[in-house]
């Protein structure tokens, strides 16, 4: 059938051990970023780039990076969004400071400055774990918001306490401000999002991410056999919250634009939590899935009513999404808790056997 493997034969480590081992998956995954790269730009409108597939890659940056610590590591963090709010403020003092900079690298280094601020508040991961964690990262989400709220330094003293993003270009082309076009945005973050998707997919592939598995499955059981926890938490923390980082730096300059530190509240960190729990934990397909599905599902549900002809209030579509929105995470913490990636793998499995019982 199509989906079967008989006949390929894998004759070294390195084939055996390929991200995609199987040929199938090699140009299923050809085809798919042909579809990204060059039917998307072709054929999807303003609409769908600056609505759909703009935020979806923003949300699946900062999905990785959260799995990274959550799903890989085991360390539950509720400071999403103010991990973001630090990427996006140090970006933009990094612009204004040195205009000449390229945005490619105030990415990058707003990254940094958050993997920083995030292996600061992972220190109380070698003491404290679970729920007791949890309300640590919750803490600081809610003292960098404060910070950034109440000190004008990180807005340049503006008043209105909001952050334009300066226009920056990449080979000649306009990736913020008012005059960069939509198609330029996704491509820039398209090619950005697809390299930091493979560190992240090689990263938890290596001994480093065997070592964050070994910390999550059994800490005690690591640490006897030679590893060490509070700098594997603390690497975890720190690569966590650069990817987090970079996605609030998209957020606020390829994204939005312009952004105030209440755009990253409570209400975001939980969005990108819920998207790793129904995309699936430990899984870096499973952040894409999740974002994909987070993105989607309030679109399809404003939608859905006016499709069946009826008429329902704005305030009752909002209180309707986060009542599915319950109902799912709830469904896949029972059923299915790996989520989405757990039932797309077992798809693969059944194909590959099918037409045989098992």
């Amino acid at each position: 059938m199509l989906y079967r493997e008989a006949g390929q034969f894998k004759t070294s480590y390195a084939a055996d051990a390929a991200i995609f081992p199987i040929r199938q998956d090699r140009i299923a995954m050809l085809i798919l970023l042909a579809v990204a790269t060059v039917g998307v730009p072709l054929w999807a409108d303003e609409y769908w780039l600056t609505s759909i597939f703009v935020p979806f890659l923003v949300f699946a940056t900062a999905a990785l990076g959260l799995n990274i610590l959550t799903g890989y590591c085991g360390q539950l963090s509720l400071g999403t969004g103010g991990f973001m709010a630090t990427g996006a403020y140090a970006a933009y003092k990094l612009s204004t400071a040195f205009p000449s900079m390229s945005i490619v690298v105030v990415l990058l280094l707003a990254g940094l400055i958050t993997a920083a601020v995030g292996v600061v508040f992972g220190l109380p991961s070698l003491r404290i774990k679970g729920f007791y964690l949890a309300v640590a990262t919750l803490a600081a989400q809610f003292f960098l918001l404060w910070l950034f709220n109440k000190v004008a330094w990180f807005t340049n003293y503006s008043p209105s306490g909001v952050i334009s993003a300066p226009p920056r270009t990449v080979a000649g082309y306009h990736v913020t401000g008012s005059a960069a076009q939509p198609v330029v945005k996704y491509l820039f973050l398209l090619g950005f999002v697809g390299v930091l998707a493979l560190s992240a997919k090689n990263l938890v592939r290596s001994r480093t991410g065997r070592a964050w598995m070994a910390i999550r499955d059994m800490d005690i059981a690591a640490e006897i056999i030679g590893i060490r926890p509070l700098w594997t938490k603390l690497l975890a923390f720190s690569v966590s919250s650069f990817y987090i980082g970079i996605a609030g730096a998209m957020w606020a300059f390829v994204y939005t634009g312009s952004v105030e530190a209440l755009a990253f509240d409570i209400n975001r960190s939980f969005q990108v939590l819920f998207m790793i729990i129904i995309g699936g934990l430990g899984s870096i397909l499973g952040s894409f899935l999740g974002a994909a599905f987070m993105v989607l599902l309030p679109i399809l549900l404003n939608r859905a009513p006016q499709l069946l002809g009826i008429r329902l209030a704005t305030d009752t579509v909002s209180h309707l999404e986060f009542i599915v929105f319950g109902v799912l995470i709830v469904f896949f913490l029972v059923v299915e808790p790996h989520g989405l990636a757990r039932l797309w793998a077992i798809g693969k499995e059944k194909l590959r056997l099918w037409p045989f019982p098992h």
